[in-house]
């Protein structure tokens, strides 16, 4: 390899990762996050029930938060990420 050549950002091993064979190594950034949003909306729509006490809705509530704060930070840092 010549200095001016620059070596591949991200080498994987198809031992390692066998659809690197194949051509396709990656993860689905977008899907993801959709997911994530359609989860989040999912564990505050659980809140409708016949709940006997509020244990469950503030395990629903918490989770839902969290998840929520979670795809709101990595939607910032996908943003800034030439940044660091």
């Amino acid at each position: 390899m010549a200095k001016t050549d620059k070596p591949p950002a991200q080498t994987v091993d198809p031992q390692d990762e066998p659809s690197a064979e194949w051509g396709w190594h990656g993860s689905f950034p977008k899907g993801t996050r959709i997911a994530g949003w359609f989860v989040a909306a999912a564990m505050f729509l659980m809140l409708i029930g016949n709940h006997k006490s509020r244990t469950e809705d503030v395990w629903l509530i918490g989770i839902g938060a969290g998840l929520i704060l979670l795809l709101v930070i990595d939607q910032i840092r996908s943003r800034t990420n030439w940044r660091r």
